[in-house]
This record gives C-alpha cells, structure tokens and sequence, in this order.
C-alpha cells in the first residue's frame, strides 16, 4: 500500500529514515532493509554532506524504488531558490518519488529559544510556488513538463512544547496545511503525557501526525546526541535507564516498545531513527509488534 493510501485510510503508519551512503556502493544499506521489506510504509532518506563528501540522496531513492521501497525524498528550503528546489524535485519525480519530506537547513541542530526553535521552519512561499508550478505541468519559468509531478508532502512540527506551544508554531502549521501538507513529522518522543497535550494544543488542523522514535542502543548514544546536536534531546531519564541495564539490549527494546505503544492510541503512526542500526530494525518492530 502506497503511503498515500495508507494515510488516507487510517492505517497507523511505520516510516524509518537512512542517509545516503558516503563513498561506497548501496549494497550493506539495502541487504540491511531487505530484513523488514513489506512493513514499513515508508524510508526517508537525509541529504547528508561529511568533509566534502555528499551523499547521493536521489540516487539513494532510485535503489531504494528498484528493490520495493517507498522512498521518502528528504530536503531542505531555506538554502535553496526556486531552481535549485525544482531541480531537485524534478529529478527526484524522474526516479519515481512520490513523497517529499521538507525540512530547513538547520534541522536538528539548534537551541531551545523561540528564535532557535523552528528547525522545522520551512519557506512555504517558496515551497508552495515550486510545487504549485509542478503540479500544474510546468517549471516556475513557465516551460512545460512532460508530465505533472506531485508529491504526498511531509513537515516538521517541533512537539517538545506540551501544551505550551508559541503562536509562531501553530501560524507555521496552520500554512502548511494550506500548502496541502500530507502528515506532520513530530520533534523525537520520550514524554508521551508531553506529546498528548501538544496534541489537544495545536488539534494539528485535522492532519496525520507521525510521531518521530528513536532506537537508543546504549546511554552513551544518548549522551552524544545531547551534546553534539540538541542538548536535552534525549532526557536524563533515558539515559539513566540505559546506563544501568544489566541488559542493554533488552532495556533498549523495552524503551522503544513503550513509547510505540503508548503513541499507537495518540497519532498515525511512527517515523523510526535508527542511527546506523537498521540491521536491527526488525527486533524492534517484531517486539513493538509493527506489522
């Protein structure tokens, strides 16, 4: 079933997210993903530059495509013009993408200011005119394509608020519900009473919300993500929780199996982080009992 669809019917979703891989073939990435083909609705893959080297995003979608995946293309506005971004989502629609998750160049990595906060921000105007112009047959320039392109569109909301969520926030998902957004992709949960008063707060204006887990191995991945991406992503809790696990695998699985339970009754589904462990994925689904 086509994420569309599956969305549009209810269905509680199951995406994950990989990076394109650096430098070498797609063969370890695919023979990984082999493992759960069948029960997720979805794979996102991140635009991703390390010292220089870029990961090829689109091409990373095409394998994806070839071997039965749903790929979810992942971009970003801010940095880019209209051209750029049409450009991309041209090539992307060439390989077969339908689906299209936007995000600004910042995501992830900022601070906890209001100023800071709206990592999801997206440049709507600038989305919506690309995506208007493809839609309708043509490039921004007025050329004709050969053939339309639309995309199932995916944006990020910051869910970390509770019910304290700034005005800034909601005005940004009250306009991409006008651009025709498909689903909103929450900030990491942990906090599920947290998540659920977001929820009542912003009433998403009747959108699918997919709730972002993450698949913690150990403390110290935990504690690294505070330090190098975003402190207090990961709460103290957690990573007590870890720490002192005789079992850490078992207590990594339980943690993840909670929380997914917890969400199945709160939104539409869940959109997983592995952080390189996708050959582990399918304990975790197999225990959250996801597909």
């Amino acid at each position: 079933m086509k994420l569309k669809d599956a969305l549009k019917n209810g269905k509680f979703v199951v995406t994950s997210e990989v990076q394109s891989p650096l430098g070498e073939g797609p063969d370890d990435l695919i023979n990984s993903l082999k493992l759960i083909r069948g029960r997720v609705d979805g794979v996102s893959i991140s635009e991703i530059e390390l010292e220089g080297v870029v990961g090829d995003t689109i091409k990373t979608c095409d394998i994806l495509q070839q071997n039965r995946f749903e790929a979810i293309y992942q971009t970003t506005t801010r940095p880019k013009n209209r051209l750029q971004l049409q450009k991309d989502l041209l090539n992307a629609h060439q390989a077969g993408v339908e689906n299209l998750l936007v995000f600004t160049e910042d995501y992830r990595i900022t601070g906890d200011s209001l100023q800071e906060m709206m990592f999801f921000h997206v440049d709507a105007g600038k989305l919506a005119s690309v995506l208007e112009h493809l839609k309708a047959g043509q490039t921004v320039e007025g050329q004709a394509l050969p053939k339309a392109a639309e995309f199932v569109l995916g944006s990020g909301v910051e869910s970390a608020w509770g019910k304290n969520v700034p005005e800034l926030e909601l005005k940004e998902m009250e306009e991409m519900t006008r651009l025709g957004t498909g689903y909103f992709l929450t900030t990491p949960v942990f906090d599920l009473d947290r998540f659920e008063k977001f929820l009542k707060q912003t009433k998403t204006f009747g959108i699918p919300v997919i709730a972002e887990v993450m698949i913690l191995q150990t403390a110290g991945v935990g504690q690294f993500l505070n330090r190098h991406l975003k402190s207090g992503l990961v709460p103290d809790w957690v990573i007590k929780k870890l720490a002192g696990a005789p079992d850490k695998k078992k207590a990594s699985i339980e943690l993840f199996t909670d929380i997914v339970n917890g969400l199945k009754d709160l939104c539409q589904g869940v959109h997983i982080i592995t952080i390189g462990g996708e050959d582990k994925l399918k304990l975790y689904l197999d225990a959250a009992k996801l597909k």
